[in-house]
């Protein structure tokens, strides 16, 4: 169900506007701020709105490399920590928490977040995974120093929400509205086949995408699996040993007519069990899967426990995701760099490497606030709500922009001029009418949404039942919420509005004095 529009986005939205985030960098040959301003001074907001995202960006997701080391360097210990539960203070059993969840989600919720039961409980630092964020930023610093030079059901498809999370996949994976497109493909040749980069891109992005989506799934039914049959034995066990039954004589097969005939034969002392006694169900299973960084963190972890030499594979896989974090790291501090770094004004008082580490010291104090107790639940708000959104209203206004502002016929001419090739209907198609079109349902079908849905609300961790149970956000935290959109949705507006009363107010200024 989520594979169809994920492909229709590909075609329809990932690939044109990649191609046009492309071709507008390497056209203007400046960071976004810059392209957009030359497109038109009004639509410097723009940029700005990319650059602030890009910021908001930077500032969390390399909590997740920081993660990455951490699981990288406890890797290297037999058996590996997540393997078993701890042993409680007394030694005479495994820790509750851990007993209750499993020992993949205590090492990840207890051992690594330390996460506190929910948001309002803020907690203190967690200095372990403080210093990983710092050798995270470290590392990126060292990357960036010297900058840039080169470069289910089928009935889900009605759901709209399916299509803005196919949508909202293909604009994270593929980088659109950041920023770092434009800043990445400024410092291409000018003859540069960009038509030819976007069409690659897409199609390796989407490829590795869909595998990696089969290995992802491949390890839901194994963990569902392997959490059904435990789930099966437990009552198995506590059947066999309330009526004194025979080791053996209850199996899967025959559990509920085992049931069924010892709520008949002794009543009394099956309802004192039964409130003990697990509804184990492999659909409720699988549809209880783990999103986002749970799937890296406790999905992953409780397939490469089960490995044979599970320590290496561990130390490949954390090794992966950490390459993959910083790569993600080094567009999202290029979309940021690339646009101060043209400013003069800045780099006249300021070298690129003060720059850079400005950045990377500012972002990092900030992250900080992610390693805290609470840091689980204000790194979700982030991933959840300080892109989405704002990611369609930029490309919207991007593709707007430049088909009916900067003039498609006059852009697809210096195109051809630049490439020596000319824009076939498909681009212009998907440009000027199909990817506008689409984007406008999506704001549409995300606002109604959150409208129908009412109050916002989130995953906390109950230590006491070993689960993640569903609260309200307080108020505080809807206004962060509403902050961070509208810090960078109100950039476009508001930049114009100033930019049309400067320019009004210079035309003022040098009128004829009568």
């Amino acid at each position: 169900s989520f594979l169809v529009p994920y492909l229709i986005m590909l075609f329809v939205e990932g690939m044109p506007l990649l191609y046009m985030e492309l071709a507008v960098g390497q056209r203007m040959r400046q960071g976004s701020i810059g392209a957009w301003r030359t497109i038109s001074p009004y639509l410097s907001g723009v940029g700005i709105a990319s650059v602030v995202v890009s910021f908001f960006g930077t500032i969390y997701y390399n909590v997740i490399n920081a993660w990455s080391f951490w699981y990288l360097f406890h890797s290297f210990q037999d058996p590996l920590p997540w393997s078993v539960c701890p042993l409680n203070g007394n030694h005479t059993g495994y820790e509750e928490e851990c007993e209750k969840a499993s020992s993949t989600q205590y090492f990840w919720y207890r051992k690594t977040l330390n996460i506190s039961p929910s948001i309002q409980e803020t907690g203190g630092v967690q200095w372990e995974p403080a210093l990983c964020l710092i050798l995270a930023w470290l590392m990126v610093y060292l990357c960036i120093l010297r900058g840039t030079e080169s470069t289910g059901k089928i009935e889900q498809l009605a759901n709209p929400k399916t299509w803005v999370n196919a949508a909202t996949q293909i604009f994270f994976s593929l980088g659109l509205g950041f920023g770092s497109l434009i800043a990445f493909a400024s410092y291409n040749e000018p003859s540069s086949n960009c038509q030819k980069h976007a069409i690659t891109v897409s199609l390796i992005n989407s490829s590795t995408s869909i595998f990696a989506s089969i290995v992802t799934f491949s390890i839901y039914g194994f963990k569902a699996t392997f959490n059904y049959e435990s789930c099966l034995n437990k009552v198995i066990l506590l059947l066999t040993n309330s009526f004194d039954l025979e080791d053996g004589s209850v199996t899967a097969s025959n559990l509920e007519q085992v049931k069924d005939y010892l709520a008949s034969t002794d009543p009394s002392r099956y309802s004192e069990v039964v409130p003990l006694i697990k509804n184990c169900s492999l659909e409720s299973e699988l549809d209880t899967a783990v999103q986002g960084t749970g799937l890296a963190f406790i999905v992953y972890t409780e397939a490469i426990k089960n490995m044979e030499v599970s320590q290496l594979w561990s130390v490949l896989y954390f090794f992966m995701l950490l390459v993959l974090g910083i790569g993600s790291m080094l567009g999202n501090t290029a979309a940021i760099l690339t646009p101060l770094t043209d400013s003069k004004v800045i780099t006249s008082h300021l070298p690129k490497e003060a720059i850079s580490g400005l950045l990377c010291l500012i972002s990092c104090a900030v992250g900080l606030v992610f390693t805290m107790e609470a840091g689980n639940y204000w790194f979700d708000i982030f991933n959840d709500y300080a892109a989405t959104l704002s990611l369609l209203l930029i490309v919207l206004v991007e593709t707007i922009a430049l088909c009916y502002v900067y003039g498609l016929r006059r852009f697809e001419n210096e195109l051809q001029a630049m490439t020596g090739r000319a824009l076939n209907w498909y681009w212009k198609a998907m440009w000027a009418c199909v990817s506008p079109l689409l984007i406008i349902g999506l704001l549409f079908f995300y606002l109604s949404d959150y409208i129908i849905t009412g109050t916002l609300q989130y995953q906390a961790w109950d230590a006491t039942q070993g689960q993640l149970v569903t609260k309200d956000y307080p108020a505080y935290a809807l206004a962060v919420i509403g902050l961070l959109v509208a810090s960078s949705t109100m950039c476009i507006p508001l930049v114009a509005l100033g930019t049309f009363i400067m320019h009004r107010y210079k035309r003022g200024d040098t009128a004829p004095v009568a």
